[in-house]
């Protein structure tokens, strides 16, 4: 009968796996086999050209240093072993029952905000389940075999905890096609189309990076620089080798007599205070009757290499202050300086102070350190082996390529940064979504190798910024005790950049009248956290006592976000208002629209 011919079929049919197109196929596998040999050729070419240390990161060291410790001491790691083995045995156990329909609680159990895992197959399906488990307990075990290695120096330990946690992302399950639930399904249900893109994105992004794996995190072609962000109206007014200097043109009746600058850093451009006009912090500062000068960095090539980093001091601040002095008649200004940018600050600060000048009235630190002892996860690339290494290959070129700090950036938060990306790109083949965030944490700068070098050493290496005359820029020692005006202090709790515990430390290091406030979240979503966004609360206390948990323990948690704290502590400075000031209508003409030449110019 018809109907049983029917089930016959069915029943012989097995799993529906939708095979590809033919011809698509063919088509995308020669497109692809000619982008890899012409990948791998430009790669060979420049092994004639470049030299790399086997080992430029000092790793081997540091591990070897660990194993001979638990050799010396092995009670701690035969512990750690003999524990894993009988969460093991459970997990074999416990997956048997489930397997038999008994119920069984798991032996451990993954971050609910661990988004690696936040498929149902990983909870639901036995197979999955047991494979996560196994994998949370490997990695449980990695990270207690790294804390029973006694004895070590605190940077070896904290340099071996860093990569055996990179290691252990790097080996979750949900990062292979054949251990994660979700490309599995995708495989299926496209015929296995979605690993075809993804091997065609993967090429487009080891062509993009020039032979280096550059993975893309959003869609390049999705913004517009100065149409769909960086779009605040203003004009450049002033211009040198090093930077240029937006004026923002204003949009309320009257203005406060004092402009503001605004010192972005120079590792990444300063439109991350500029992105989508419902996010940028200055259209909502010119909203509030600032006139908002900022600077934007010069993307520096081989002929900047010899700019120190006295020059961002000289033909940085000090030139947009004389610059902001010709345009507004204003000598007075409040400053505000980001990361390094606010590291950057504090020195022209003490620099001012020792000339007897008080150009800059008021200080607003975002994010930065001056006490660079405790400088979280960065200084786990901070060491003499890894900074001479890092020397060598900057005076080759004369700068350090931008990529090469947003990888370092970038493995700070592995799994977010890097890995998502992999899935999502290479074995789901999916598109990377549009964010203005990622599109400008990917649109990297390049660092002078004079300048960075100089920072690297003097500030993360051997933390002079913060002793007294330490060091000397443009003929003056500085000594940041000397620094007597009002600083406002905006560190994020979640900032692996720019600890907030050693952020704090500079309210001790300034001899003025300092606010320190704490917002929630990272060293960019804390700060670019406008109030309409209803994110990220914020934390305040009046008090500023030596210990940073006992500043928080009596701070009060604010919903909501910090910006209109800022613009209070700003007004109660004075409120004093002028007429608005138009860009170009002073003694400097504009010389372009904002947001400039100098941020179009792309990083390497």
């Amino acid at each position: 009968m018809p109907g049983t011919d029917d089930t016959k079929g069915t029943e012989s049919q097995g799993p529906d796996f939708k095979l590809p197109d033919p011809a698509m196929l063919s088509r995308s596998m020669g497109d692809i086999a000619e982008r890899s040999q012409r990948i791998v050729g430009d790669w060979l070419k420049r092994q004639s050209t470049e030299t790399t240390s086997f080992d430029p990161l000092n790793i081997g060291k540091a591990f070897l240093e660990m194993t001979s410790k638990l050799i010396a001491n092995p009670t701690g790691l035969l512990h750690a072993q003999v524990q894993f083995w009988q969460d093991y045995t459970t997990l074999w156990q416990n997956t048997a029952r489930r397997v038999m329909g008994v119920e069984a609680n798991p032996v451990i159990e993954s971050d609910p905000k661990d988004r690696r895992f936040k498929d149902e197959a990983w909870k639901d399906s036995e197979v999955f389940d047991f494979i996560k488990q196994s994998y949370l307990l490997s990695a449980r075990y990695v990270n207690d075999v790294v804390q029973k290695a006694d004895g070590m120096d605190a940077k070896t330990a904290q340099k071996i905890d860093f990569y055996a946690r990179q290691f252990v992302d790097a080996m979750s399950p949900s990062n292979f096609l054949l251990t994660n639930p979700e490309v599995l399904r995708k495989t299926a249900d496209t015929g296995g189309e979605n690993l075809i893109k993804g091997l065609s994105n993967l090429l487009s992004d080891l062509e993009r990076g020039r032979g280096k794996l550059s993975i893309s995190m959003t869609d390049m072609e999705a913004f517009t620089l100065g149409k769909d962000i960086g779009s605040t109206p203003g004009k450049v007014v002033f211009q040198n080798e090093l930077l240029q200097l937006i004026q923002y043109s204003p949009t309320t009746e009257d203005v406060l007599k004092r402009p503001l600058l605004i010192v972005p850093p120079w590792i990444n451009k300063y439109y991350i205070l500029d992105l989508r006009p419902k996010n940028s912090f200055v259209r909502w500062a010119v909203s509030q009757g600032h006139t908002v000068f900022m600077v934007s960095w010069v993307n520096p090539d081989e002929k900047l290499a010899g700019y120190s980093f006295e020059r961002y001091l000289t033909d940085g601040i000090l030139a947009a202050l004389d610059a902001i002095e010709k345009a507004t008649g204003e000598k007075q200004v409040n400053v505000i300086g980001y990361c390094l940018g606010g590291t950057l600050l504090s020195c022209a600060l003490a620099w001012l102070a020792a000339k007897h000048q008080d150009r800059i009235v008021s200080a607003t630190f975002f994010v930065t350190l001056l006490d660079f002892a405790e400088s979280g996860e960065l200084g786990v690339f901070i060491d003499e082996e890894q900074i001479s290494a890092l020397e060598a290959k900057m005076n080759s070129r004369g700068y350090l390529e931008g990529s090469e700090m947003a990888q370092t950036f970038n493995m700070l938060r592995a799994n977010d940064l890097i890995w998502s990306f992999v899935v999502n790109n290479y074995l789901l083949g999916n598109d990377p979504f549009p964010f203005d965030l990622l599109y400008w944490n990917s649109d990297s700068t390049r660092m002078p190798a004079a300048m960075h070098s100089f920072y690297l050493r003097n500030m993360y290496q051997d933390n002079k910024l913060k002793d007294p005359n330490g060091i000397e820029l443009a003929g003056e020692k500085i000594d940041l005790s000397n620094i007597k005006v009002p600083a406002y202090f905006l560190s994020t709790r979640e900032d692996h950049i720019a600890p907030w515990k050693s952020t704090y430390r500079g309210t001790a290091l300034l001899g003025g009248k300092n606010r320190f406030v704490l917002a929630a979240s990272g060293h960019i979503a804390g700060v670019v956290n406008p109030p309409d966004s209803g994110k990220y609360s914020h934390w305040v206390n009046q008090d500023l006592p030596g210990d940073p948990m006992q500043w928080f323990d009596g701070a009060t948690e604010i919903a909501g976000s910090w910006w209109p704290d800022w613009q209070r502590w700003i007004i109660n400075l004075d409120n004093t208002r002028v007429p608005p000031r138009v860009p170009g209508k002073g003694k400097l003409k504009a010389i372009e629209d904002a947001p400039g030449s100098y941020v179009m110019v792309k990083g390497v």
